[in-house]
């Protein structure tokens, strides 16, 4: 009995300080706040059940991440689309900095991107990642929201760190695009016109 008090308490601890950014993981991931708060309690509860397996000194919040992606792949493997087939290749990398330019946009100074993000704000910028797709959500999110490393998102989502890059490469892709539309539609900057800029 000691035993099991004395691990609970060693698992609340060490749970506190990840359960704020796993809510945020978890609505990002569920787009709901009951769904979000379900899968959190329900993976805390696995994490509880299976703390014996967390070896001590290891990343917590890498282990219970996941836990908590594995449970949300479980509930919605059914319902898993197929991942996106549109090629983001074309894309350039620095959309921002082109699209910028060509809107007549200063880009010799301050960064435009970062000018950006904050003139939309981080309710704008957290619209543009979610509107990403599931796939590239995912792993963006751990990556931009949860400071998670390469390796870490590697052994959250149990996929190779060449993945993690590729998806994380078109994600950045697509995020780049998304803002610069925010942008425009909350009148930040003027959308450019279809041909102007072209080369």
């Amino acid at each position: 009995m000691k035993e099991r008090s004395a691990e609970l308490a060693a698992f609340e601890s060490q749970f506190k300080d990840v359960a704020g950014p796993a809510y945020g993981y978890a609505l990002r991931l569920t787009q709901n706040r009951a769904d979000a708060e379900d899968l959190l309690q329900t993976a805390a509860l696995l994490a509880f059940r299976g703390y014996g397996t967390f070896i001590p000194g290891g990343n917590f919040k890498a282990w219970f991440f996941r836990i908590l992606v594995h449970e949300y792949w479980g509930r919605h493997r059914a319902a898993q689309r197929r991942p996106s087939t549109v090629s983001f290749d074309d894309l350039p990398d620095l959309h921002i900095y082109s699209q910028a330019s060509d809107a007549g946009l200063p880009t010799d100074g301050a960064d435009p991107g970062a000018l950006l993000i904050q003139k939309l704000g981080v309710d704008g910028v957290i619209e543009a990642l979610d509107a990403l797709p599931e796939e590239y959500r995912v792993v963006s999110t751990l990556y931009f929201m949860q400071d998670f490393t390469y390796q870490d998102i590697a052994a959250v989502l149990e996929i190779p760190i060449g993945t993690v890059r590729s998806r994380l490469h078109r994600g950045r892709k697509m995020l780049q695009r998304a803002l610069w539309q925010a942008a425009c539609d909350a009148g930040i900057v003027e959308p450019v016109e279809a041909g102007e800029g072209a080369t």
